[in-house]
């Protein structure tokens, strides 16, 4: 869930970078690489040391450096002198706990993704559209050997994945158009979107009630996928099922009913 703390940190990061680099780029640099070293805490659940953020992220030492020592004088990460290493305060915890209950009725939804998993046994996923994009925020793991295995924070673009065809059905054919263009004119999609044959694509997902993506991003790897009712502040929401195709293609019907009775009481809790 530690993508929702961007909005909640970037302003701070901002400030804190442009005091250290002096420039508004560097500044976005920086915001960039703070909220990317608390998503690295949050796949791996454990005190880290700056070699391993150098390391795994890419930084160079001397302004990660200056950076963690930055956010750690700002309260949200530690310090251990001993192991030399950091780790995320509860203040982090503080900062976003708002916004799971504001979003997501005291923990509704990931009672319903966690009851998904325990009848499918297949991964469980969260996601919401992020501009032109699907966003994965929340996933819970499939112990199956084979399984769909992403990190929070992946995003899938809306004309070529199922859970972003979802989204798009939420929209009329006018928006649907605006935003197609928009996708051609900044991604250069190959080949390019059509309206006709998108409009077709979004129309079959929205007629089904739900999407069946297959390989259409990892070759033999699939997604069903289902609208959420209506969240607060006019965010839309979806869950999907990630496993290999073959797995789901013979639970379909299983998932789809689970997926639909669980929805249906979702909404009638809210």
């Amino acid at each position: 869930m530690l993508v929702y703390l961007a909005s909640g940190l970037f302003t701070y990061v901002k400030k804190v970078s442009r005091r250290i680099l002096g420039m508004s780029d560097g500044a976005i640099k920086s915001a960039r690489r703070v909220l990317e070293i608390f998503e690295y805490f949050a796949r791996e659940r454990r005190p880290l040391a700056l070699k391993d953020i150098t390391q795994h992220l890419g930084y160079p030492a001397s302004s990660a450096s200056l950076l963690l020592k930055s956010v750690v004088a700002q309260g949200y990460l530690e310090y251990d002198r001993k192991s030399r290493t950091y780790f995320p305060t509860m203040r982090i915890a503080a900062l976003g706990s708002w916004v799971h209950d504001s979003l997501f009725g005291e923990g509704a939804v990931i009672r319903l993704m966690e009851h998904l998993h325990r009848a499918t046994g297949e991964t469980v996923i969260l996601a919401t559209q992020s501009g032109l994009h699907a966003q994965y925020i929340h996933l819970i793991h499939s112990e199956e050997p084979l399984h769909f295995a992403v990190p929070p924070g992946t995003r899938r673009p809306l004309a070529a994945s199922g859970m972003g065809l979802l989204f798009l059905s939420t929209y009329t054919p006018k928006e649907i158009d605006q935003l197609r263009r928009r996708i051609n004119a900044s991604e250069n999609p190959e080949p390019r979107l059509k309206q006709e044959e998108l409009l077709k694509r979004v129309e079959a997902v929205r007629t089904q009630g739900y999407a069946f993506s297959k390989g259409n991003v990892s070759e033999g790897v699939g997604i069903i996928a289902m609208l959420l009712p209506n969240g607060p502040f006019g965010r839309r929401f979806a869950v999907g099922l990630g496993g290999p195709v073959r797995r789901l293609e013979r639970k379909e019907r299983m998932i789809v009913s689970q997926m639909r009775r669980s929805t249906a009481q979702l909404a009638g809790g809210r």
